[in-house]
């Protein structure tokens, strides 16, 4: 017998290879993708300690001995010159790292978050935020999720930092005592502009369409969502409703309801809402979990008309808007500060 094997025949003994040794095969790879990824953050923290040094030289030179722009490019000729092989040091990049030295001149106190960051999401961090507080939230954010380029990017473009501290400041009585903490679960508004659809769209084309994006659509709700059901059916005597879309979250152990609606927020929305709860919670509910969640999520809300809906609410319900656009940004810092300065003076006067 020939010892000749086709290609086609080789393929069918890995194919069996794999089958029958799937396990080990699987072990074997991880401990190879576990190795890539220390050996990525070693190599990571290495270059953004460097960065870090090469700024603090350049800017203490820039202040004590007159650098500027043309020593700085010659610096750059002359490291290229040095060694044609390297990259990543030209006169821009090199006015960048001194950037990122005067943001976070100490170190010691930040080392940890700025190691685990990539060089070019550190970028977007100074070239896209101003506040202490907004670039501490993002260093935090990109540590704990690791972010890619992209995604990172889209994460800051999309105002995440300004809807999220909104949706904190707003949250209800009830939702503030809730069994896990919710800081920074939620956002006051929600931006779907990866959907492609028309700005006539109906509540069914709205939920089809973030069900077709589920990826998108999950990474915009944040870490911890998963989608238990499009159109979760509940019947009640005789009667049969729809949530629109049923949410798990794991941090928070409990079930999410999401009702959509294409229009402005009406007080009547949130009655069916807290409906949709309280059958979840004596129907659906397993026992080692925690009260049900529902999201109001409109087009538009009058926060006037919000506030009274929820002053007597006794629901864990929040009420946010949606965006098919990315959200101009000018416009929610404004919001955002507005807000703070109302809980400030509400504060001061307990």
């Amino acid at each position: 017998m020939s010892n000749y094997q086709t290609k086609k025949e080789q393929t069918t003994v890995l194919n069996k290879a794999i089958v029958d040794h799937k396990t080990d095969f699987a072990n074997v790879y991880s401990l190879i993708a576990e190795a890539q990824s220390r050996a990525w953050q070693q190599v990571n923290k290495i270059l953004i300690e460097l960065y870090w040094k090469i700024g603090q030289y350049v800017s203490k030179k820039v202040e004590n001995s007159g650098w500027g722009k043309s020593v700085v490019e010659q610096l750059s000729h002359y490291i290229t010159t040095e060694n044609p092989s390297i990259s990543g040091f030209s006169a821009r990049n090199i006015w960048r790292m001194k950037q990122f030295f005067e943001t976070y001149p100490d170190q010691e106190k930040l080392s940890a978050l700025l190691t685990e960051i990539s060089w070019t999401n550190h970028l977007h961090i100074l070239s896209k935020t101003k506040s202490v507080d907004e670039k501490q939230y993002y260093l935090e954010l990109a540590a704990k999720h690791r972010y890619s380029e992209r995604d990172f990017a889209r994460v800051i473009d999309s105002c995440t930092y300004e809807r999220t501290k909104l949706a904190d400041l707003n949250l209800s009585a009830v939702l503030t005592e809730f069994p896990k903490a919710l800081t920074g679960t939620f956002k006051d508004s929600y931006v779907f502009e990866f959907l492609g659809i028309s700005d006539n769209h109906k509540e069914s084309d709205l939920r089809r369409a973030l069900v077709k994006h589920l990826k998108q659509f999950l990474r915009e709700l944040g870490p911890d969502f998963s989608l238990m059901a499009e159109e979760y059916p509940l019947q009640v005597g005789m009667k049969d409703f729809r949530i629109d879309l049923l949410m798990f979250h794991r941090g928070l152990n409990c079930m999410v309801a999401i009702e959509l609606k294409t229009t402005e927020f009406q007080p009547a929305h949130l009655g069916q809402l807290q409906f949709y709860l309280e059958v979840l919670d004596q129907e659906v509910k397993k026992p080692h979990e925690n009260p049900s969640i529902g999201i109001l999520i409109c087009k538009t809300k009058d926060e006037d008309v919000v506030k009274y809906a929820m002053n007597r609410n006794m629901s864990p319900t929040m009420i946010a808007e949606y965006e098919i656009k990315l959200l101009n940004k000018s416009l929610l810092q404004k919001r955002l500060h507005e807000v703070c300065l109302v809980a400030e003076e509400e504060s001061m006067s307990d």
